[in-house]
């Protein structure tokens, strides 16, 4: 007989949980990116046959394997084969990497909300120097949002070599990140239940707001346009297939556990085949309607930094040629370039170097991803907004709502399965734990780590999660006998869209996006990160970078381990 659990207060809890969890940072700061970067409206196309063919019978399978087992990743995968709870292991390390980091991004959230409440925001211009002559010489030779990041944030160092001290600043916003985190999860699913209600619902009220505000800002227009103009060729590329493959697999948070510990607290005959239709559309929407807003903030942003490069050339041509103030305006400076240009061609030789190439194509062309997008781009176009400091505290907690939604599914993806077992259940020692940890994040050079275990610490090994998820419940657990379960739980089998998917496409594409990352990882060459500093050079990390793969080797121990009697390990890196 199956033991009492805590269950959903509804399944509109479970559904908001999961929408919760799967709508995060990534659908605000990574999807515009990649849209921008494969052809624009085009790159819809081989993103929503990647959500068919990968993301929702994948969504599908957790949630079934969830809530028909009643356990968390290690004893629903213990249930399914005692050679399997090796899986389970691996996602839960593989969500304590992420909760090492992860609640830093919304500590950094924190730090601007609070700056936010400034007369005039401080990533708006540059700090005076010392002598108030002028401004900070590395503020000057950057721009301000770039200062405001990179220094008066993160405090960067020049390289990752370098460690320092922790700074205050980014200690107290994560501990306080930590402490909201803890009071979402302290009594499960009873508290986490409620607070998603908020999590789940208010983003989406931000999102529209800045939807209709970013409609009426001038030159938004112009990033639409650049959005929903597709670049067909594009569609030629297999990176293009690639990116649009991680990314669903990615925004719907597979691999980690949570969506297993999520669904083990549905009831037994929950309709989690409805449900995972609904979030996974939702997800897909949500990155398309954020797409929407992000490119009507970058459209105005690239037009003011446009036309701020036009009046920049007009006053340069006023100035040299001694012309009337009405003379030139904004509008006709290029043409008047030509005319000056054709009438007085050694005298617009002479200036002719100092004279910037305006070009609001190549504004738009301009990508940037992750924290450079949300922290750089959005602030930077948020200074040049009436009301900026009322549109920057909405953007924040938008972000930190987005943020802190997925942390609880990685929280609960940790905490869930030590609870079933009765091993460690101390909710709020686990998170102790995580937190200590992750203030080496904090200091100068955390951001540099950041980014190590953002590209490498994950990717590797959940596609292997994955991978042995489907293939093991589809040839070993068996096809027919997951399609009874199924049957008890719905009172119907699955069609053959789901088997189709679960016992041939959805494995050969996880078998060919994993055989992609091995290679591109041999072959890509000793990696490098980008260092802050005002000659914005690069460095290699290659010794960094080996002491992940030693955590790659480790997750993927664990699967081995609990599924072989003997085991091969590759050697360790070390440095």
């Amino acid at each position: 007989m199956t033991q009492a659990r805590a269950e959903w207060g509804s399944p509109m809890q479970f559904v908001l949980a999961c929408v919760s969890y799967a709508v995060g940072l990534g659908n605000v700061w990574r999807f515009p990116y990649l849209l921008q970067m494969h052809g624009g409206g085009g790159f819809l196309i081989p993103y929503l046959i990647m959500l068919f063919l990968e993301g929702l019978p994948l969504f599908y399978l957790e949630l079934a394997i969830g809530q028909k087992m009643r356990l968390g990743s290690i004893g629903a995968w213990n249930a399914i084969s005692p050679y399997l709870g090796g899986v389970g292991i691996a996602s839960i390390v593989t969500s304590l990497y992420l909760c090492l980091y992860y609640n830093i991004l919304n500590a950094w959230s924190f730090w601007y909300l609070f700056h936010s409440f400034q007369s005039v925001l401080p990533w708006a211009v540059c700090p005076l120097n010392s002598n108030q002559t002028g401004y900070i010489e590395e503020c000057d030779t950057a721009t301000p949002t770039q200062y405001f990041f990179y220094r008066e944030t993160l405090n960067i160092a020049p390289s990752i070599e370098y460690n320092g001290g922790l700074h205050t600043g980014q200690v107290l916003c994560f501990l306080l990140a930590w402490a909201i985190s803890y009071l979402f999860v302290v009594r499960g699913v009873r508290s986490t239940g409620k607070v998603v209600y908020f999590t789940a619902t208010f983003p989406y009220l931000v999102l529209f707001i800045y939807l209709i505000r970013g409609f009426t800002l001038h030159g938004a227009i112009n990033g639409i346009l650049y959005m929903v103009t597709p670049k067909m060729e594009e569609l030629a590329s297999p990176q293009t297939w690639i990116n649009a493959a991680t990314q669903i697999f990615f925004s719907l948070g597979l691999g980690f556990g949570s969506l297993i510990a999520f669904a083990s607290y549905n009831q037994y005959n929950n309709n989690f085949e409805r449900q995972a239709v609904i979030v996974s559309l939702i997800n897909c929407g949500t990155s398309i309607f954020a797409c929407i807003v992000t490119f009507s903030i970058y459209g105005f942003k690239a037009t003011v930094n446009y036309e701020k490069c036009l009046d920049k050339t007009r006053l340069l041509l006023l100035n040299f040629f001694n012309l009337a103030e009405d003379t030139i305006s904004i509008d006709n400076v290029l043409e008047w370039i030509e005319k000056l240009n054709a009438t007085y061609p050694m005298e617009f030789a002479q200036i002719s170097t100092k004279l910037e190439n305006c070009s609001l194509e190549r504004e738009l062309d301009t990508a940037v991803e992750g924290t450079g997008l949300a922290f750089i781009v959005y602030s930077e176009a948020i200074t040049n907004m009436p009301l900026s400091q009322l549109w920057s505290v909405l953007y924040f907690i938008m972000l930190l709502l987005l943020g802190m939604g997925s942390m609880l599914g990685n929280i609960m993806a940790i905490i869930t399965p030590l609870q079933d077992f009765k091993v460690f259940s101390s909710i709020s020692l686990v998170c102790l734990f995580c937190m200590l940890l992750g203030l080496g994040f904090t200091t100068p050079s955390g951001n540099y780590w950041i980014t190590i275990f953002n590209d490498y610490g994950a990717t590797f090994s959940l596609l292997f999660i994955v991978l042995i998820e489907v293939v093991t419940v589809s040839y070993i657990y068996g096809i027919k006998r997951f399609e009874k379960d199924i049957e008890d739980m719905l009172g119907h089998r699955p069609n053959w869209y789901w088997k189709l998917m679960w016992m041939f496409v959805s494995p050969v594409l996880l078998i060919a996006l994993f055989i992609f990352y091995i290679i591109n990882y041999i072959l890509g060459g000793v990696p490098t990160y980008q260092a802050w500093n005002k000659d914005t050079v690069s460095y290699d990390y290659s010794c960094h970078v080996r002491r992940i793969s030693f955590m790659f080797h480790f997750v993927l121990l664990f699967l081995f381990i609990s599924s072989a009697k003997e085991l091969i390990f590759s050697p360790i890196f070390v440095c």
